[in-house]
This record gives structure tokens, sequence and C-alpha cells, in this order.
């Protein structure tokens, strides 16, 4: 790799030692050098135009490999408001993958659908020669058309544990499935291939890389995933580092997981993808009344959901994998959730003593007060803001679930923070948007954009700060992902990831900070993307 130098630049380092500078030089895909004043030679030169420069952002819980393969296969249903529409989508797409063994859609929202209005004869309507599997926008809820009903066998199949098919009043599969049947019905549909994957990987690389992200933690690793991925860390065709967070479920022991887990990390490495962590789904989500919570939902409806693991398991696994030296990422949503996760972790903790782990809890939607402070020191919060926002119908059902009384302790990540808990920001991509910048923007304002007709701030106090919202994209986030030792700022020796900005997000108005583009994205010194019309 020939030497390059960035320059005329507004670099922001994030490193302490040397927060500024106004040139780079990398080599061989490394930082050479930082300094400010005149640039040295190089045989290549990117002027910045005097433009910000900031490390390459990580996204520490996506589903890229699976949101990938969304963007290349699925019908796009996030933006569709009633069932005419989405019987128009799915039938153009249906065209349009005519070639496709199965019609496959993403994105529907529970504050439009539900189990009471989406069902295999409704999607009949759209198409009857093929199978058809539409997830909603939280990936925890599909339905099916009659066709992969019977295809599938799934008026014959049991509720698995953790999983639910919904069925009418005479005992029939509706075509609504809940969290973990999700996989084992899919085992019985046309599968997608190892190109089709490879596809989205590429499709999913891309999309990443024009929005500045150059390092992601996949936050659900199966036998799929690590195929896929590692084949593409040795064929090169990694555009940013990976690491994995692999699926540990219900059936798990604590010899099966650490054994699986171990042959996985053996196999991969790193440092473009390397399998570090366990994937714990501790609850599902209030769209289809799984979260876990302390007290029952204080909806009509009522209820409450179990955590999926048990108090003695959730310890048993937790303690194996800490003590086999693997970080434990942990979705939790309800608050009962999030106690079982702490209280697992802490039991790990007792047992093998502490060590720079970086176990994570995701999404903490609802967390008791008395359990912020224990986050301190156990576990970083890893963290969505882009749902900290009113934004009906789509947060209303998980707002009356929760109850007004409790609206307070929906993702305070202030009091997280000021509680001293580590802390990383993250998308949950494909469930929302990967875009760093509504992300941010979304963190601090507590509000939808400002062209998006916003409601009064949720919660204003819990509101972060740019400076804390860049570094949980860059330090912490690299940190979460296991490679801050060369990634996450820019310093001599680390790798030459960087991101240059068509505005400085540090001076500009907040409600601004989600029009930001990306003129040039570089990972390991080399271009990944560069916007249209950028001549740097």
């Amino acid at each position: 790799m020939a030497d390059t130098v960035l320059h005329n630049a507004r670099i922001r380092t994030m490193d302490p030692t040397r927060p500024f500078a106004t040139w780079m030089l990398m080599q061989g895909g490394r930082i050479a050098a930082l300094g400010s004043g005149s640039a040295p030679g190089a045989r290549h030169r990117i002027d910045a135009g005097g433009r910000l420069v900031l490390p390459g952002f990580q996204d520490a819980h996506i589903h890229l490999l699976s949101g990938g393969l969304d963007l290349a296969t699925a019908a796009y249903l996030y933006e569709v408001t009633g069932e005419d529409e989405l019987i128009a989508t799915l039938r153009a797409h249906a065209l349009a993958k005519a070639d496709m063994a199965m019609i496959l859609g993403s994105g529907w929202q529970a504050g439009v659908f539900g189990d009471h209005n989406l069902t295999a004869r409704v999607l009949d309507r759209a198409a009857t020669d093929r199978p058809m599997l539409i997830y909603d926008s939280s990936f925890h809820n599909a339905c099916l058309n009659s066709r992969a009903i019977e295809m599938a066998g799934v008026q014959d199949m049991p509720d698995p544990p953790n999983g639910h098919i919904v069925r009418d009043a005479q005992g029939r599969a509706t075509g609504m499935l809940h969290e973990e049947v999700i996989p084992l019905v899919l085992d019985r549909l046309p599968p997608m291939t190892d190109d089709d994957w490879m596809t989205g990987l590429r499709e999913g690389q891309a999309h990443a890389n024009r929005h500045g992200i150059t390092g992601v933690l996949d936050a659900r690793i199966t036998e799929q995933e690590e195929r896929i991925y590692r084949q593409a860390a040795l064929d090169g065709a990694l555009t940013l580092r990976v690491a994995g967070t692999a699926w540990v479920t219900e059936a798990d022991t604590p010899e099966t997981a650490v054994a699986r887990l171990s042959a996985w990390r053996a196999a991969n490495p790193g440092p473009d993808f390397h399998v570090h962590s366990a994937k714990f789904f501790m609850d599902g989500v209030y769209e289809n009344r799984t979260a876990a919570n302390l007290s029952p939902y204080a909806d009509a409806q009522g209820g409450n959901a179990p955590c999926m693991f048990g108090a003695d398991q959730t310890r048993a696994l937790m303690t194996a994998l800490d003590a086999a030296r693997f970080a434990i990422h942990v979705h939790v949503i309800g608050d009962a959730a999030a106690r079982r996760a702490i209280e697992g972790l802490e039991s790990a903790r007792a047992a093998n003593g502490p060590w720079p782990s970086q176990h994570q809890l995701a999404h903490l939607q609802l967390v008791d007060p008395a359990d912020i402070a224990r986050l301190a020191g156990l576990a970083t919060a890893n963290v969505q803001p882009l749902w900290a926002r009113f934004e009906p119908p789509y947060s209303d059902p998980s707002l009356a679930m929760i109850g007004q009384a409790r609206w307070t302790d929906v993702y305070a990540f202030r009091s997280m923070i000021d509680a001293g808990a580590d802390w990383c920001l993250s998308s949950d991509w494909a469930v929302s948007t990967l875009n760093p910048f509504e992300i941010i923007e979304t963190a601090i304002t507590r509000q939808k954009r400002k062209d998006d007709d916003p409601e009064p701030p949720f919660f204003a106090d819990q509101a972060l700060t740019i400076e804390e919202c860049v570094q949980g994209y860059t330090v912490n986030a690299a940190r979460a992902c296991w490679r801050d030792g060369f990634t996450g700022m820019l310093r001599p020796g680390f790798s030459a990831d960087a991101i240059i900005l068509d505005r400085d997000i540090f001076a500009c108005p907040a409600d601004e900070i989600s029009q930001t583009a990306v003129e040039l994205t570089l990972f390991k010194g080399q271009e990944v993307h560069r916007a249209e019309g950028f001549a740097g």
C-alpha cells in the first residue's frame, strides 16, 4: 500500500493525548503520523477541504449480514400504513423477485399490524403460488401465507420453548409467529443460498460504509453467519471489521455453549472477523407481549412474560462462559430481564473474579432505578437512542404496557452514565436505520427529526451530549468490540480507519446533525466509500 496523506483537515482524533491535528499520514493500512501545519509529502494525497475528520464509526449492536440479505431479497415494509398498501408492495416485490423460491418482506410496524389483523388470509391476497414470510420491524414476529404454513407443517407443530404459534379459536394457525418458533419454521422453507448471503454481505457492508461505519458487532451469530463471515475474511472481502456474538439458546447447557463458542473462536481469531462473545435473548419485545417486567403490564389486557432463561440456568451459563473468557451480550427489554441478566453477571464475577470482559446489556428499554447503579463496572450499556422518542403510533403499545408512571425509567441513558456505567451507541439495524447521525441527533434531542412533525422531547433530562455520542461510536464502541488496542481513535500505529464529514457535528445545531453526509470512508487507509461530487 502506497503512502497516503490526508491533509487540510480538522481532525478530532478521540485520542486524549493528542485531540486535534490537521494532517494524517497513512502507510500500510496504519496511521504513521499526525500533525498540524504543513503536511508531509506522500504518493497519494486526500484534501479534506477543511472538513471534520473522525475515526471510523463502529456499530456495536447490528445484524449486518441478515440486514444486508434483506436489502438484497426482501420487500421493504417499514413505511407501510395499511393492508392494501401492504398487499400492493408484496405483489410488486413478488413480480420483481420471480426467480426466488420464497417471497420475503421485512419491517411491518407493530403499531399498524399485529395478531388481530395480519394473518395468512391477508397475505394470500398478495401470493399463493409461493411461500411467503414477512418480518415485523423488530424481527421478533413474522407472518406466513397459507402456502408457507402448509409447506412448513405449522398446523401440527407444537410451540417450542420461548416461541409461540398464534392460533384462532378453532386451534388453527393464523400465520403469525412469535420469537423462537420463527427459525424452526424457516428451516422447513426454501433456504437462501450462500451466494444470496454473500450478496447480502456486500450490500450490507456498502450500506454501512456509506454511513461511515468501519467496524461492527453482529449481534446474533449462528452457523450460517459464522460460515459466511469466515469465508469473506479468508477471501479478503470484508470492508469493515466484524466481531461476532454467538447465539446461546435455552436448549444449551454450559458444556454445549462453551464447546460451540470455543470452536468458533479458535476458527475465527481475527482481526477482521472474530467470535468474542455469547448472545442471550433474556426476553422478547413489548410488540408481541414477550418483554419480561417486574410488574404486570399496565394496559387493559394486562399480563406479563417470563424471562427466557431461568435464574439457575442464567447463572450457570454465564459463569461458565465468563470463565472461558467470552464477553456476554444480553438482549434485555423489560426490567425483569435486565435484573435477571445483572444477577447472572454478578454471579459470574463472584465465581471467576473481575476481568476486562466488556459484558454488555443491549437495549435497556425499561430498567428499575435500583438496578441502574449495578451496571457500573459490571456491564456496558449498549443503547440505541433512536427509540428514545415519542413516535405514535409505533411507540404507543409499549408505553401503554409500561404505564405512564414508569415512563421516566424508559431509555434512561443519562441516569446510567451518571451512575458510572460504561456506554456505547448502536443501531440494531435492520430493526431501524443504521445512520449514526440520525441516531446521534435523537440521543441529543430525544425527538424525531424537525421535518418529521416531532412530538415534545421524551424526557429531555436523559439526553446525551455530542461528545458522549461520538465517544460512544468510536472509543467506547471499539472497546465493546474488543479492538480498542488498534481502532476507535486516530493514533500512530492504529488502523487507518477514518471518515470525512460534510459538516462539523460538534458545532452545527443539534436538529441538523441527522442531515450529515459522509464524504469519504477509509478502511485500513483504502477508500470504501466516496460521495458523488467529493473531489478531495
